[in-house]
């Protein structure tokens, strides 16, 4: 069964926009809950009494749950309605969350960050199946983009908002605020979400046998290498705006801005591209990343140049985001529940990849700039992938 085979009685176009809107604040305060860790990092070190680097694991330990709980649950919980679902899911993220602001000393935390993580690639998988049996066929794409805005929103104002609590007020009250969003994505799904079935043919053998197709490996092997190349620099993006362009530090929430309103572009456009041609799309997107990290390279020392590069980046990595997750929807046929939650099992294990061989460079003593490279080998290696599969679509095809 397909994702638009389990849709729900037809809804006006006004109920349809409700919806996905309550899908897509879930998906702000989950964004909010990942990347605020980053920003609160200090603060959160001398609250629970452990250097910057220790506190670090805190990263880890979220990225760690997405990529364990993502296959799990997707796999175990197919046959779920899918409202229901996504209320256990939410559910499961809130408790997660008020852990996190409970947890009174490190080793609580990052159990409390793993917890939370567990349910962030499902809802996303869910919430993306959910959005696409709302609309007709041809807006499937602008329908999935509208639920991963969230996490744009949540990068261009969401985690400044939590930062500046956090600093100002405590870094616990960060989470508080994650909590509330979460409360009410919860009242806002039960009001407006109507019900969905699952796929009621579903196992765990059938949902795990998507992992036999090559073209599921070869989709999560361009998240995790493709990407992985954006994530090498935007890792490193502070040192970069500082020591390389010269720019004073106060110059770098100006930069993650940039990162900010290219997201929310670039997952718009990503819709829009998905529809009318998705495999394209993501070549194109690909190929446009490779080539825009080989200018930071080139340029990164101009201060115009680098926070020009930073917004074009962002849209096409935004525009590869949403390509990619309807391209693991595409061709986990019968298990689009497992392919779609499998997307940020790959992200977040491009985030782990690139951070790690940016960071290689950097300590080999090639500069901060050389980060971009690494991007750059990533992105073609990535179109590598991507030519690997359209082959074997092509033999698939003249096979019948």
């Amino acid at each position: 069964m397909t994702a638009t085979a389990a849709r729900p009685a037809a809804l006006d176009t006004r109920r349809a926009v409700l919806a996905i809107a309550a899908l897509s604040l879930g998906a702000v305060g989950i964004g909010v809950s990942e990347f605020v860790t980053m920003g609160l990092l200090p603060e959160i070190a001398d609250g629970v009494a452990v250097d910057i680097p220790t506190a670090g694991h805190l990263v880890s330990a979220y990225a760690f749950g997405v990529v364990v709980g993502a296959p799990v649950i997707a796999a175990t919980a197919a046959r779920l309605p899918r409202k229901g679902l996504l209320l256990g899911l939410l559910v499961a993220f809130l408790v997660g969350t008020a852990l996190t602001v409970a947890a009174p000393g490190h080793g609580t935390l990052l159990a409390a960050r793993f917890v939370a993580g567990l349910p962030h690639g499902a809802y996303f998988g869910v919430a993306s199946l959910v959005a696409a049996s709302l609309v007709a066929p041809e807006l499937k794409g602008r329908a999935v983009s509208s639920v991963m805005l969230g996490l744009s929103v949540a990068t261009l104002a969401g985690v400044p908002a939590a930062t500046w609590l956090g600093q100002n007020l405590g870094w616990r009250t960060a989470f508080v605020a994650v909590v509330v969003l979460a409360v009410l994505t919860v009242v806002a799904v039960l009001a407006l979400v109507p019900r969905t079935p699952g796929n009621p043919e579903a196992t765990v053998r059938s949902e795990l046998g998507a992992l036999r197709r090559p073209q599921v490996w070869l989709t999560l092997g361009v998240a995790v290498v493709g990407f992985g190349g954006f994530f090498a620099l935007y890792a490193y993006i502070a040192p970069l705006t500082t020591e390389v362009a010269g720019m004073d530090a106060g110059f770098v929430p100006v930069v993650l801005l940039c990162f900010g309103v290219g997201g929310v572009l670039g997952t718009v456009l990503g819709g829009k591209l998905a529809d009318v041609a998705l495999f394209r799309s993501l070549v194109w997107s690909m190929a446009a990343t490779g080539v825009l990290l080989g200018a930071v390279y080139v340029a990164a020392r101009n201060p115009v140049s680098l926070v020009v590069l930073a917004f074009c980046i962002t849209i096409v990595t935004s525009v590869l985001v949403v390509t990619l997750q309807l391209r693991l929807m595409e061709v986990a046929v019968g298990a689009e529940l497992l392919g779609a939650a499998l997307n940020h099992s790959a992200l977040n294990a491009a985030n782990g990849v690139g951070a790690l061989l940016g960071g290689a460079v950097i300590a080999a003593g090639w500069g901060y700039e050389s980060t971009a490279v690494v991007g750059v080998v990533l992105a073609v290696l990535g179109l590598g992938v991507l030519a690997w599969s359209a082959a074997l679509r092509r033999r698939e095809l003249r096979a019948g």
